[in-house]
């Protein structure tokens, strides 16, 4: 049953419309991300907390998962070269360009990489797993959808969500659509939004990683 007085809608979807409403405001990333990391992380304690368990079933294999999303989300780089990125169907002005918004100021500020590395690592897997599968994917399938158990499947939610998660992904919109597919299998496979979450953030964990030995800075956009 919901934890009383609390709405479940609210829970699982306010704070992600917080992180993605808060991209349109006028900061620069600075500002942006710890004013954001803040308001999401304070979201996420007061409404989502009674709704979210952090114990997952499967930790080996979802630290599995979220390797291998990594090497999804990697792979075609790798594999063909940085002209593939720039190819029209991911470069162009509808989805967005291959290239980080980060300031070179930014890139060195230990302080900045602190927030920006809590943001991807803990809050994007905590909010973007309770609105896509611990929410939507359960939402499409009944409006009631706490009546609906975790991983439950259903052809056109389980496409609608990975549809959904590969767009807001902008030129890395085909590695999403896979990395969406993954997680979507794995909330199926598990039925615990932890393990998704667990693998979720083991991916940008590892990205983050990437990002900042190898220099690569246009995974973060």
């Amino acid at each position: 049953m919901s934890p009383a007085g609390r709405n479940p809608t609210a829970a699982y979807v306010v704070p992600f419309a917080i992180y993605v409403a808060m991209i349109a405001l006028p900061l620069s990333p600075e500002v942006l991300f710890p004013v954001r990391s803040a308001i999401v992380l304070g979201a996420i304690l007061l409404l989502s907390r009674p709704y979210l368990s952090l114990k997952p079933s499967y930790v080996l294999a979802s630290l599995g998962v979220g390797i291998g999303v990594f090497a999804i989300w990697i792979g075609p780089d790798l594999l063909f070269g940085p002209a593939y990125r720039h190819f029209w169907l991911f470069d162009n002005s509808i989805l967005g360009h291959p290239a980080s918004s980060l300031p070179p100021a930014a890139q060195r500020s230990p302080l900045f990489l602190g927030v920006r590395i809590f943001s991807s690592v803990i809050l994007v897997p905590i909010l973007e797993e309770l609105f896509w599968r611990g929410w939507l994917m359960r939402w499409l399938i009944d409006r009631q959808f706490l009546k609906i158990p975790l991983g439950t499947y259903q052809a056109g939610a389980f496409w609608i969500v990975a549809l959904l998660f590969a767009s807001e992904h902008g030129p890395y919109w085909e590695v999403g659509l896979l990395a969406g597919v993954a997680y979507n299998l794995w909330i199926v496979r598990a039925r615990n939004l932890a393990d998704c979450i667990l693998a979720h953030s083991v991916t940008n964990g590892v990205l983050a990683a990437y990002v900042l030995i190898a220099g690569q800075w246009q995974y973060w956009l």
